[in-house]
């Protein structure tokens, strides 16, 4: 046990979120653990800090019924702690770390997956060309659904695109 509690004092939780790199629910989690930890922590200290001696003589001197106090006294000498096993609660917190490493792990392959789409973006932002430079065979040949959607059009019977005077005014009129 003292091993576990040099342990744990050892963690620096400030630490661990940002070397790990943890964000959203995982850091989340984490936070509301090291909240547990503390005041699990510091309640141990208060209850180490309590008097542990009750003293007797002192009730005796004060009391008139003395068999209350020898009453007390006997449940006080004869009373057992009760013992838990912490079993259940090392498994819900091995399967909440497992959860969260799991949680860890799915957004860090969406984060690098994201990074390498955004890579792939700015490569094509960087090596387009000007969009002056562009024919109409290249854009439609880039966006197919420009194509179809003109078709769609003109095959109504639409020659104007919609929202495009509400968006650059009416030209008729000049």
């Amino acid at each position: 046990m003292a091993v576990g509690r040099s342990a744990a004092l050892k963690i620096d939780w400030a630490r661990i979120g940002t070397s790990l790199g943890l964000k959203g629910q995982t850091a989340t989690a984490l936070q509301n653990f090291k909240k547990r930890n503390d005041d699990a922590r510091r309640k141990l200290q208060v209850l180490a800090d309590a008097p542990q001696e009750v003293n007797f003589a002192h009730y005796r001197s004060i009391l008139k019924n003395q068999s209350v106090i020898d009453e007390i006294e006997n449940h006080f000498k004869s009373f057992k702690p009760a013992t838990y096993d912490v079993g259940r609660q090392i498994k819900a917190i091995e399967a909440f770390e497992a959860q969260a490493v799991k949680n860890a792990e799915e957004t860090k392959g969406k984060v690098d997956l994201e990074l390498q789409d955004l890579e792939k973006t700015l490569k094509n932002i960087e090596e387009a060309r000007p969009f002056e430079d562009l024919t109409v065979d290249e854009v439609a040949a880039a966006r197919p659904d420009i194509d179809e959607r003109t078709s769609q059009l003109v095959s109504k019977g639409r020659w104007s695109v919609p929202g495009y005077k509400e968006k650059f005014g009416d030209l008729s009129i000049l």
